[in-house]
């Protein structure tokens, strides 16, 4: 088991039941990360680790940018240890918007930071806004990576760890899941 893995069960992170994620679907565990991100020594511990691998591949990278509301504090974190800027995304009226005064230059180059990572849909949402103000997405990291890929959309992903766990659309729910009461734990749908 992987120190992120570690941290993640120390801090409760890693649950189980049945749940609707993000993405629409369904799986038997979830990854609540912000059960691992309210301990600051762990926060910045695993972003140290994502940090690492994107120096590694010298990205370059000028601006970490983290969708709400998973990304905001660990976007924060890596780009304190990168040695660069930090922005969010979030949700108005469904879409997702760059607010607040930030602005995106031509020059900046993107780290993308998630919480986790499933189906690289959040986060697309996400470079798509980026992209069309100008800026170069160079990558996408995470916390977790859930997704079973390295890359998504040509976007190589640095995660702090790789987790195998299940999901399924809403016609393939196991039986065994069908009779457990289903948790929506996200942000993707909350109202402003």
């Amino acid at each position: 088991m992987d120190r992120t893995q570690e941290l993640l069960k120390k801090s409760n992170a890693l649950m189980e039941g049945h749940f609707l994620l993000s993405s629409g679907k369904h799986s038997d565990k979830y990854v609540q990360s912000a059960k691992l991100i309210a301990n600051p020594k762990y926060c910045e511990e695993v972003a140290n680790i994502i940090a690492e691998k994107v120096k590694k591949d010298n990205l370059d990278v000028s601006l970490c940018v983290g969708p709400a509301m998973g990304g905001i504090i660990i976007a924060y974190e890596v780009a304190r240890s990168l040695g660069v800027g930090a922005f969010f995304t979030e949700r108005v009226e469904g879409k997702m918007k760059l607010r607040r005064g930030f602005e995106i230059k031509n020059t900046d180059k993107i780290l993308l930071v998630e919480d986790v990572i499933t189906t690289g849909k959040s986060s697309f949402e996400t470079v798509e806004v980026l992209e069309a103000l100008g800026g170069k997405v160079v990558g996408l990291s995470c916390i977790a990576n859930r997704s079973k890929q390295t890359e998504i959309n040509n976007l190589k992903i640095y995660s702090a760890t790789e987790i195998d766990i299940n999901s399924w659309d809403e016609k393939d729910i196991p039986e065994r899941l069908k009779n457990i009461p289903l948790v929506e734990p996200g942000s993707r749908h909350l109202k402003k």
